[in-house]
């Protein structure tokens, strides 16, 4: 088993893979001020299990393409889709979110969260854009500096792991430059990143363990995230999930 199939293993029964919550997603949506009863058209792309692609069909009217690369993923949120009956609102596409088979202008919604990165803030924002309508909106969560002052250890850390995290107010700067007006902004509370993703995350490392008889590549890979919850607990005051929602001009 190669290392990207074992954390697809280790994310695939995982309610989020990555840090959020409803409450969020659900604000984020408030900022868009699309109403509710209007047959939305929304692609969440990197949606993982889709937890937060639940949210937005249970609180819209929408037709929903939940969108990743791993087809473990996808199964998992078509099965919650049917058993919610939301299937005929909601389907699944397996493609990279780099070659997205989509028509210009047909979303009023490309929501992503925590997977932006994966292609790049900056390089997302250029490539989805087209798909989305005029007055349309692009959702995203992205990490982001939330002071201005950071210990040296961070800093090296995440420009060795992401280069493009910065503040939000140069990522801001970013979405005006590329034909976005900002329509709202909030960072991530600590009970997202702890109480739903990581706490969860800590309870599945002995059974993993044991599904892969305590091989030395899932040993490293249990090793790694550990430390990044280790180091969440001691920079958590420094970085966080940025949520960006802005209109397409």
């Amino acid at each position: 088993m190669t290392e990207l199939e074992l954390i697809v293993d280790f994310h695939k029964d995982a309610v989020r893979q990555g840090p959020g919550s409803k409450r969020e997603t659900l604000k984020a949506l408030e900022f868009t001020g699309l109403s509710k009863s209007r047959n939305l058209k929304i692609a969440d792309i990197g949606c993982g299990t889709g937890s937060h692609t639940i949210h937005l069909a249970q609180h819209t009217q929408s037709d929903i393409i939940g969108v990743d690369l791993f087809p473990e993923f996808l199964s998992k949120l078509e099965k919650k889709a049917t058993e919610l009956g939301l299937q005929n609102r909601l389907s699944t596409l397996e493609a990279s979110m780099d070659d997205l088979p989509f028509e210009e202008g047909q979303f009023d919604i490309i929501w992503s969260e925590g997977a932006i990165y994966n292609m790049g803030f900056e390089a997302g924002v250029r490539d989805w854009r087209r798909f989305i309508k005029p007055g349309g909106y692009l959702c995203v969560s992205e990490v982001t500096w939330i002071t201005d002052q950071r210990p040296k250890e961070i800093e090296e850390f995440w420009e060795r792991e992401y280069s493009e995290i910065d503040k939000a107010s140069n990522k801001i700067r970013f979405l005006e430059e590329n034909g976005f007006t900002l329509a709202g902004y909030f960072n991530l509370t600590e009970n997202s990143w702890m109480k739903n993703y990581y706490d969860p995350m800590n309870a599945r490392f002995t059974p993993f363990l044991e599904r892969h008889n305590y091989s030395d590549m899932a040993e490293r890979l249990v090793q790694e995230y550990r430390a990044e919850i280790e180091q969440y607990h001691t920079y958590k005051e420094f970085y966080s999930y940025g949520f960006y929602v802005a209109r397409k001009n």
